[in-house]
């Protein structure tokens, strides 16, 4: 247990832990912010509601009142709590990128083998790649499932407190849909780039399904967004706007591509010296 735990921080690196840990702290302090807008909420799930609401209330509240300003800072704050995660998903997805060819061969190796015993051996051999280069193939999917609840939290939030339900900001009404749709624009905009970049940067050998994301994503979130509070659509284009710089900065597509081709153009070149010095060594035997 304790050798996973040390992996992880040597994966995910202590300033991501420490902004992690910041956010946190922010986000819980924010919540004890007295305002005049907070509603008692009962039960469990009710206390997690209100955790959140009297968080964006708070922030809210040292922006002028501004609940628009209030879900996107909340958001940002989500976003670097959740930070160790992301980087931990995105060496993952970089790990799985180099393995991949390795998991096409023994696929290729099992091609059209249906019995138990190939189907297992497929399973163990594959799972051995991924335990080897230390991969773990869902951990792409920690990012998406954490902020489901945070999701629904948010939504929950925004439905049941007055404030932010009849909330203004700019042209929004932050409890009903955005009427011009700029927001669920902006959002599918945002997870086309920030999808498109992560996939760029990690290579040509990938499943046709992660090559196929980043044009399919964003029409859910477009249309998932049309139907939405503006409050969440808010939401989605803060939070994929923020993960537009987070994939440049961590990912950059532009370098890794830059990287791949002159490993392609090193390949290249020491194939061409093996083979002059093969023709050499062909005219010398002559």
């Amino acid at each position: 247990m304790e050798k996973k735990k040390t992996s992880f921080i040597k994966k995910v690196g202590w300033p991501s832990i420490i902004i992690a840990i910041a956010a946190l702290i922010a986000i819980v302090a924010f919540a004890f912010v007295p305002n005049n807008a907070s509603t008692v909420y009962k039960g469990f799930l009710g206390s997690i509601t209100g955790f959140f609401a009297n968080s964006i209330l708070g922030v809210s509240k040292l922006c002028g009142n501004s609940y628009g300003f209030g879900i996107v800072i909340f958001t940002l704050l989500i976003r670097f709590l959740i930070l160790p995660l992301m980087v931990y998903s995105i060496s993952s997805s970089k790990n799985m990128a180099k393995v991949t060819p390795l998991v096409k061969k023994v696929q290729a190796k099992y091609k059209g083998k249906r019995d138990r015993d190939s189907m297992t051996k497929l399973q163990e051999e594959t799972s051995s790649i991924y335990k080897e280069a230390g991969v773990n193939p869902y951990a792409s999917l920690l990012p998406v499932l954490i902020q489901l609840p945070v999701l629904w939290a948010l939504f929950q939030s925004v439905s049941s407190t007055p404030a932010l339900k009849t909330g203004s900001f700019f042209w929004l009404q932050l409890g009903s849909p955005d009427p011009y749709f700029v927001l669920p624009i902006l959002a599918a905009l945002f997870t086309f780039i920030s999808s498109w970049m992560s996939t760029a940067s990690m290579g040509k050998d990938q499943p046709g399904f992660a090559k196929a994301m980043p044009y399919i994503f964003p029409f859910i979130i477009l249309f998932s967004a049309l139907a939405v509070s503006s409050a969440l659509s808010l939401y989605w284009v803060a939070t994929n706007a923020f993960q537009v710089v987070q994939t440049f900065f961590l990912q950059n597509p532009f370098k890794a591509r830059a990287e791949e081709k002159a490993k392609e153009l090193a390949e290249l070149e020491r194939k061409k010296a093996i083979k002059k010095t093969l023709h050499k060594a062909h005219k010398r035997r002559k």
